[in-house]
């Protein structure tokens, strides 16, 4: 599904072909995907894996399988913007071919809005503090960290940061909107409040919900009646009145206390936006809706190899999670193809049971897509977060 001039293109673009001599730059993408599908725990299981199906490996494009230390040296020395632009240029190609693949449709409260429906958020990846120094963001703990802003309409990632854990989430909040259009809508829990960024968001025109931070100084402006739903407990127009925060954030926001069911017990949580036309329930539907990234980060967790790293730079790692997004999206691609009807891990379990031998996908996805059951490739968020919270037409 990769056009073959692609990663040629980029490796000349990040100068990477000039340190290519017996393991090209082709080779190295095809065996870091190979390492995601069949979770390779270790240089030496990714190499002995390839060596032993090199003739299979060789009718890929020529792809020759590496050394450990031809493996090791890539991942370490070659820009892994490399890989990050080739997933980039991956998406844009897969949706220009098919036009219809990450234009799927909002479900259940979602269909209300026309607006695209944006979540940010973030997911630790474990390492090892004692050999990865870089990573390090506590005293016996090392960490990186993907921050993600996902579509909620496609479940495809808009834009994503990966970075060491040491920084605070509100940091990358930024980088992560800047894209954004007039009209569109953000989603975000209450570690990525910064005022100033809230700030820049309503000035261009993008509406964003969050949850409001447990020491946050305001004076009620205003009260708001745009609902009759006992759970709602209050819905005000406030401003901030902070010092900080007055000369950051100098406009009025919206405040909306409700009783949120969690693990069948009710508390009170604070939701703030800058839209002051939705109904109540809407801003905490929407915000029930960020459960979708969770989700997301738990099907990636799940299939893809980001416990075990083949390398302990920086580089290395990066490499390898871009990559592993990479076959994400290439497996979310075949799934579209085909109608896939199962959930994404039992097409991931599919590929990588027949990984080395040659079928036809079709009738391959077919004999194993068959049950009765159907099953969603994305979850229903309604039924794993705010549970109890009743719908109420707005």
């Amino acid at each position: 599904m990769i056009p073959g001039h692609l990663v040629s293109n980029l490796a000349k673009e990040y100068r990477i072909d000039e340190q290519c001599r017996t393991f090209d730059e082709w080779s190295h993408v095809v065996a870091m995907s190979a390492a995601q599908l069949t979770h390779a725990i270790g240089l030496n299981d990714v190499c002995d894996n390839l060596q032993m199906h090199q003739s299979t490996l060789s009718t890929i494009r020529g792809a020759t399988p590496p050394s450990r230390n031809n493996l090791s040296h890539a991942n370490k020395i070659r820009s892994a913007d490399m890989a990050e632009a080739l997933y980039w240029a991956m998406l844009e190609h897969l949706q220009t071919v098919s036009p219809k693949f990450g234009k799927g449709r909002c479900r259940g409260y979602l269909k209300r809005f026309k607006a695209t429906i944006h979540a940010v958020d973030s997911t630790t990846i474990q390492l090892v503090a004692n050999c990865m120094d870089w990573a390090k963001h506590r005293r016996r703990k090392a960490a990186a960290k993907c921050h993600l802003r996902l579509n909620l309409q496609s479940f495809l990632p808009g834009c994503a940061v990966i970075d060491t854990a040491k920084h605070h989430d509100s940091k990358k909040a930024w980088a992560l909107c800047a894209e954004l259009q007039e009209g569109e809508i953000v989603i975000f829990d209450k570690a990525y409040v910064d005022f100033d960024h809230l700030a820049d968001l309503r000035e261009r025109g993008v509406w964003w919900v969050t949850r409001a931070k447990d020491n946050m100084q305001y004076e009620v402006v205003g009260k708001l009646k745009t609902t009759d739903n006992p759970r709602i407990l209050s819905d005000e127009v406030i401003g901030m009145n902070g010092v900080k925060t007055q000369e950051e954030y100098p406009h009025e926001l919206r405040r909306v206390e409700a009783l949120i069911e969690v693990d069948g017990k009710d508390m009170e949580m604070v939701f703030i936006t800058d839209n002051m036309e939705w109904t109540a329930t809407s801003v905490i539907e929407l915000y029930r809706c960020r459960w979708d990234i969770e989700v997301f980060f738990k099907e990636i967790k799940q299939t893809l190899q980001l416990a075990d790293f083949l390398g302990q730079s920086a580089n290395a790692v990066r490499w390898q999670v871009w990559i592993g997004l990479l076959v994400h999206l290439l497996l979310r691609y075949l799934a579209f193809l085909h109608s896939w009807a199962h959930s994404f891990t039992r097409i991931f379990t599919v590929i990588r049971a027949a990984l080395w031998n040659r079928w036809c996908l079709d009738s391959l996805l077919q004999r194993y897509g068959t049950a009765d059951a159907h099953f969603r490739m994305l979850a229903r968020p309604e039924q794993a977060y705010l549970p109890g919270f009743a719908q109420v037409a707005g």
